[in-house]
């Protein structure tokens, strides 16, 4: 998970099954899980402190994990056609997803993401990802269902930002 420039996370604890309770509820995360599914999801999570300024991930990097934002906020950067200078796609905060795009087909990462303020955030793996697809179909299909609506919204408000500017 490093990148030039980039500092470890640091696995601060496990995910218990209440904070996934918080996510589903009060950060809109795990729509289309119950409560009992929600007892299994906590061993495929780890929680992630990280700093303001610190780099999570670099454009072109491998990607092997995505994250849920719990707290604080990450600004997100595509590099442009001129050196040295990008181009903020975004900044999300609290109960958005980051690194979601490339975990399901092994691309390499289209941006870099960096922490604003200190953050912390739910952090799956792929190695876990893929774990959680093997050993538990149906509470897989539940998350893939979760992250493509995350991902659906995000490419509608997409599309109204880009009407917006013509």
């Amino acid at each position: 998970m490093s990148g030039e420039g980039e500092q470890d996370f640091v696995v601060t604890s496990e995910v218990s099954e209440e904070t996934c309770l918080v996510m589903k509820d009060e950060l809109s995360f795990f729509p289309f899980m119950d409560k009992k599914d929600l007892a299994e999801v906590p061993c495929f999570l780890e929680r992630r402190d990280v700093k303001a300024g610190e780099v999570l991930f670099s454009e072109g990097e491998t990607c092997d994990y995505l994250a849920y934002i719990v707290s604080g906020s990450l600004e997100i950067k595509k590099q442009t056609e001129f050196e040295g200078k990008k181009f903020i796609l975004g900044i999300y905060g609290e109960g958005s997803i980051v690194g979601e795009l490339c975990i399901l087909d092994d691309a390499p990462r289209q941006v870099t993401a960096s922490a604003k303020e200190d953050s912390t955030l739910i952090v799956l793996s792929r190695e876990n990802f893929d774990k959680m697809l093997t050993q538990y179909p149906e509470l897989g299909v539940k998350f893939l269902k979760g992250l493509l609506l995350a991902v659906s919204i995000r490419l509608r408000k997409s599309f109204d930002r880009m009407s917006s500017i013509f």
